[in-house]
């Protein structure tokens, strides 16, 4: 049983004091930092392709074998960068970063957004920081956060009834990244047939234009660079945390067993996301996707597990607080690095794939079509009886209702609860290693090793 929360506001200032110190003691532990590697090969990559004639992907971080390999316009994305230099480019990101998550927060706390305080976000924030994707995503400059805030504000579109632009922020993210492209599947799943045409239609033109700016830079990237998996690093590192990570740890390179895999994945997807959508349950649709995007790619490293943000927001939603600030404590750990040297065996089989459980679980288990009365939304499309997405999750009611299991006040009062087993996880791991804190041999956990990661 969780304990009261405090009802003055100094008692409040005193409870959010603690947990941010508690909050800095962890991080300041657990060897976290990531030197902005993903940030430094962004940089270095336009640089070369702007200031000094080379080619995107021939860049190289000194001292390492990795470079740039998103999609060419990802680069074009990035142009802006070429006025910056490295230490204005990490402020910029951090900033970008920022932005992005508090729209995240926003569009998934939904209307009650308002009712929260700065108590209730006060505590929110504590937890975040402590969330090992969004700690990595920072750390290493990552896109991760911004891909989901696109990808999220095209689901508010789609609940505003303002179709006519909905698809163009999965479009872009998919022009960015190849993952979220699985968005564009879920709104044909969906019927939603106008704004996955426009999802196509702007990553194909994004695209497009990418090959028109640099056509020999597309050249290579669709016929060699995206094929080549020596480009990502050992799949086998622990830090991916997808299926084909799984099955490299075990061993098994036939890729037809990972093909079949992703199909298995692939059908559970479909099928629970067409329930959803058939219930008008579109958070849940959304936070599935998410969930399926990470399994089927063939390397999703820990930053990229931000697509877990709106699972946990349906868990709460649904009433499973306890379960999601257990699942959610697991992945504020860094548990699986303790398998950073080997991670055969029983114990390794299952310790050093936590994470993909964690995200199978999810797949498999996710609450579904259970909205309650009054939190089903949509508005009816002139051309399809499927309800229209809302935002991926309005999953928090007024923090000040304890009763109510979907509110964040029951999250906040489980928050010291979930801060208190963290620390105590976090003891057992602040010794381990991370990819930022080996040489040259380990992969440096950076997603933007591959397009398709």
């Amino acid at each position: 049983m969780t304990p009261p929360l405090p009802r003055t506001d100094r008692g409040r200032l005193l409870l959010v004091c603690g947990l941010a110190l508690a909050v800095t003691v962890f991080t300041a532990t657990v060897p976290l930092l990531r030197d902005w590697f993903d940030l430094r090969v962004y940089h270095g990559s336009i640089a070369t392709w702007v200031h000094r004639g080379g080619r995107i992907y021939d860049y190289r971080v000194p001292g390492t074998t990795y470079g740039f390999t998103y999609p060419p316009f990802a680069a074009v994305a990035m142009l802006p960068m070429s006025l910056l230099d490295l230490r204005t480019a990490i402020v910029a990101a951090l900033l970008l970063n920022l932005a992005a998550l508090a729209l995240v927060l926003r569009l998934l706390a939904g209307p009650s957004w308002r009712r929260l305080g700065w108590f209730g976000w006060a505590l929110l924030a504590c937890l975040l920081a402590l969330f090992e994707p969004l700690r990595d995503t920072f750390s290493f400059g990552q896109v991760n956060v911004l891909l989901l805030a696109l990808v999220l504000a095209d689901a508010a579109l789609l609940a505003s009834g303002r179709g006519r632009l909905a698809g163009v922020g999965i479009g872009l993210a998919a022009a960015v990244k190849l993952t979220p492209a699985l968005f564009i599947g879920l709104l044909l799943v969906a019927r939603r047939w106008r704004a996955a045409a426009v999802a196509t239609a702007v990553a194909l033109a994004a695209t497009a234009l990418a090959a028109l700016v640099d056509p020999d830079a597309s050249r290579f990237y669709w016929t060699t660079a995206l094929w080549d998996t020596d480009r990502v690093g050992r799949l086998a590192y622990v830090s991916n945390q997808s299926v084909q990570g799984v099955l490299a740890r075990l061993g098994e390179p036939d890729r037809a067993v990972w093909a079949a895999a992703v199909l298995v994945v692939l059908g559970v997807w479909a099928v629970r996301a067409c329930r959803a959508v058939a219930a008008g349950d579109w958070p849940a649709a959304f936070a599935l996707t998410g969930l399926a995007a990470c399994l089927v790619s063939p390397v999703t490293w820990v930053h990229h597990l931000v697509w877990l943000l709106p699972s946990f927001a349906v868990l709460v939603r649904a009433g499973h607080v306890r379960v999601a600030g257990a699942l959610y404590a697991v992945l504020c750990t860094s548990v699986v690095w303790l398998w950073f040297d080997d991670a055969s065996g029983v114990d390794g089989f299952l310790g050093g794939n936590l994470y993909t459980w964690i995200t199978l679980g999810l797949l498999l288990w996710l609450p579904a079509g259970q909205l309650r009365p009054g939190l089903r939304t949509g508005r009816r499309s002139t051309s399809t009886t499927t309800e229209a997405p809302t935002p991926a999750a309005p999953a928090i009611s007024p923090a000040s209702v304890q009763t109510d299991p979907g509110s964040l006040g029951t999250v906040a009062a489980a928050a010291g609860t979930a801060v208190t087993s963290v620390r105590a996880a976090g003891r057992g791991t602040a010794s381990e290693p991370t990819g930022s804190t080996r040489a040259a041999d380990p992969n440096p956990q950076s997603s933007s090793d591959r397009a398709s990661s």
